[in-house]
């Protein structure tokens, strides 16, 4: 997923090249984004019970979450923004590539389901004066070129009392044996080239882009595959992908 704009600090357009070229598969579950069709019941929980909990929702209700206004950014192609929608959120999704915006709009349409999709970035958001609820911002970060302004921009996006996940990859040489040489080479899970190693962050490095703003942040939360089942599951091992809460204070 890629979030950063033309006109951003932030962009890096081989990024946005390159996630755009493969834009037409996003909702093929056995093409290229099948990893991420597989993690996706594992973080769209995860995101369901932090955000029944922050905000005192009723886990009973068949949309909960009417009346919240969520932001996906670096939606991709709308593998979270769909589900959310259906949680009833009011949702926008934000991506930088005009080609995974064709895709989520035509995918989204054919559900039946109104998203506000724009080929835009956090920091035009910022700049327009728009916030948020819940901002949801999964697998983005390690591929902006300016990590520390990408969230702190996310972050200034945030109502007094909202919630943001962040998603992520730990720079780890675990990270790097399994996540970049594993799924890219050996697995073939992900084309060659999906990540740099070099720009994984380590939860330390998150906390300290947000050091001094009022902000409460949470984690790391790890997530680990089970290859038997082959399945995603919630760890306390954070060692390769985790998940942090960022709360703004209200």
């Amino acid at each position: 997923m890629v979030s950063q704009a033309h006109t951003s600090s932030s962009i890096d357009t081989a990024e946005v090249e390159r996630f755009s070229r493969i834009a037409a598969e996003w909702w093929d579950p056995k093409g290229k984004f099948a990893p991420l069709h597989k993690f996706n019941p594992t973080r769209l929980a995860f995101v369901r019970d932090q955000v029944l909990y922050r905000f005192g929702r009723d886990p009973k209700s068949r949309r909960p979450f009417e009346g919240l206004h969520l932001l996906d950014i670096g939606c991709g192609g709308g593998l979270l923004s769909e589900p959310m929608s259906r949680l009833g959120f009011t949702v926008v999704g934000v991506d930088a590539s005009e080609r995974n915006i064709g895709t989520a709009s035509a995918h989204a349409a054919e559900q039946g389901l109104q998203i506000d999709y724009r080929a835009s970035t956090a920091e035009a958001l910022k700049a327009a004066g728009e916030r948020f609820d819940v901002i949801l911002n999964m697998e983005v970060i390690e591929h902006v070129a300016d990590p520390a302004q990408f969230l702190r921009d996310c972050a200034a996006l945030l109502k007094p009392g909202g919630l943001m996940i962040v998603a992520t990859l730990n720079r780890t040489l675990k990270a790097f044996a399994l996540a970049k040489v594993g799924a890219e080479y050996v697995l073939r899970w992900l084309p060659a080239g999906t990540h740099t190693w070099s720009k994984f962050l380590k939860p330390e490095e998150l906390r300290g882009f947000l050091q001094g703003e009022a902000l409460t942040m949470d984690g790391p939360f790890g997530v680990v595959f089970d290859l038997m089942n082959s399945r995603w599951n919630l760890s306390h091992d954070a060692d390769v992908n985790y998940m942090m809460t960022v709360m703004r204070e209200a």
